[in-house]
């Protein structure tokens, strides 16, 4: 589908998923490893309570950069009527502003098998857009560019920064989206790609390191 004169192009692609942004984001483990003697202790890290302050973000992007970044109200539970209503709406009105001239119909989006992606007015919605899904795997983040990708770079990147009010830790989240360059969001999606072709190469096969 994407090879050089294919039918689509990755421009084409509109991805994004769900994450939970923490108020205080704690350093990842790799980050505090160390060499420890005789003579001192390992120091002490923190582990993220159960019930610590965080907030449900989805963010979409495309072959240009972010395009949605939506945070789920208090006390909402993210169904499909508020991913239709809500967040896809936000997107369809994203591309359109970025691409006006262009028909929704050459849009491709790719999200993952979550159930308000998969249920009836999802779908319904996105037939009546003419909008193409393309196939995820079951339990596969390893071809989802939000999960072997962006989330773990922002969640980097605000570890260790503690946000008293959702208005900073939402300016902050854009600011990061903002900074990453054009050209990674494009190589992404071409990663994307690569590992797609080596998951089917390799029959479905699972990786690590990739």
């Amino acid at each position: 589908m994407f090879e050089p004169h294919g039918p689509k192009s990755l421009s084409d692609i509109v991805t994004g998923d769900k994450t939970w942004f923490p108020f205080f984001i704690i350093p990842p483990k790799r980050l505090n490893r160390m060499w420890v003697d005789g003579q001192r202790d390992r120091s002490v890290v923190l582990r993220p309570g159960f019930q610590s302050r965080k907030r449900l973000f989805t963010v979409f992007y495309n072959y240009s950069g972010p395009l949605v970044v939506d945070i789920l109200p208090l006390d909402t539970t993210m169904t499909a009527t508020y991913y239709v209503q809500n967040v896809f709406s936000q997107v369809k009105s994203a591309i359109n502003e970025q691409r006006p001239k262009v028909s929704t119909s050459r849009t491709l989006l790719l999200h993952d098998n979550a159930d308000p992606h998969k249920a009836r007015a999802t779908t319904q919605s996105l037939r009546e857009l003419v909008i193409q899904v393309l196939p995820h795997p079951a339990y596969s983040p390893d071809l989802a560019p939000c999960d072997f990708w962006l989330f773990p770079i922002l969640k980097d990147r605000l570890a260790g920064r503690k946000f008293d009010r959702i208005q900073d830790l939402t300016k902050a989240v854009n600011s990061e989206l903002r900074t990453i360059p054009e050209e990674d969001y494009q190589g992404v999606f071409r990663k994307w790609q690569i590992r797609l072709k080596r998951c089917i190469e390799n029959h479905g096969e699972y990786f690590e390191g990739l």
